[in-house]
């Protein structure tokens, strides 16, 4: 019985690792099209949304399965728990590099009156948060886990330069303002990705040692 609920645990984490992939790859692909104005990019990662849904889906029914089925104790009970609490973050991560798609379609057509630098770095830090929250989570990675939280200060710090950017572009000439204001969506849209990750991290951290920042329930 052991060894067949090991096997399914390897099982989540291997999916746990492709639905990883898949939303790094979505953030990438974002950031890729919104600076090449590249709009068929766009819209294939748009279409593409259904893909990280069926597999969370997919993760979801095997973490059911454990539950119903092998009667974890509470280590394990945690990491399966934790699994189900991670997929939440994760698909709301390629709904949210979706939205970032379809503002990058929305601005295909209009020239950029500004350098992206710094939204490029926003998506470059919120990959590898992502990347490291998964990572913590298969390896049992407590330091990791407890990294990510604070990588995350790299991200708000960038969010709230862009930020600046924008405010600065706004007064500079007002017909800047509608792409300024899609821009700060997508900024705001990897601030989110990062808080996501950030989620992530705190139920690696609760699947390892039992105490989550908000309770302790095993």
């Amino acid at each position: 019985m052991r060894s067949r609920f090991d096997e399914q645990l390897i099982q989540l984490n291997n999916s746990l690792i492709e639905m990883g992939a898949l939303i790094e790859h979505a953030i990438a692909k974002a950031v890729k099209a919104l600076e090449e104005q590249d709009v068929k990019l766009a819209q294939k990662i748009i279409e593409s949304d259904d893909i990280i849904d069926d597999k969370e889906k997919e993760i979801e029914s095997l973490c059911l399965k454990l539950l119903m089925n092998q009667q974890p104790v509470a280590r394990d009970l945690r990491q399966v728990s934790t699994a189900l609490k991670m997929i939440t973050d994760m698909e709301r991560i390629g709904d949210q590099a979706a939205d970032i798609s379809e503002l990058c379609v929305y601005l295909t057509e209009q020239k950029y009156v500004i350098n992206l630098e710094h939204i490029p770095q926003m998506a470059t830090a919120t990959i590898k948060m992502v990347t490291d929250s998964i990572n913590a989570f298969v390896k049992k990675d407590l330091a990791l886990a407890q990294a990510i939280i604070a990588y995350d200060d790299i991200v708000d710090n960038l969010f709230d330069i862009v930020k600046m950017d924008m405010i600065k572009l706004i007064h500079e000439d007002v017909q800047n303002g509608e792409q300024a204001i899609s821009l700060l969506q997508i900024a705001k849209y990897f601030e989110r990705i990062g808080d996501h990750a950030v989620n992530i991290a705190e139920w690696v951290i609760f699947s390892i040692t039992g105490k989550h920042k908000d309770t302790q329930v095993l």
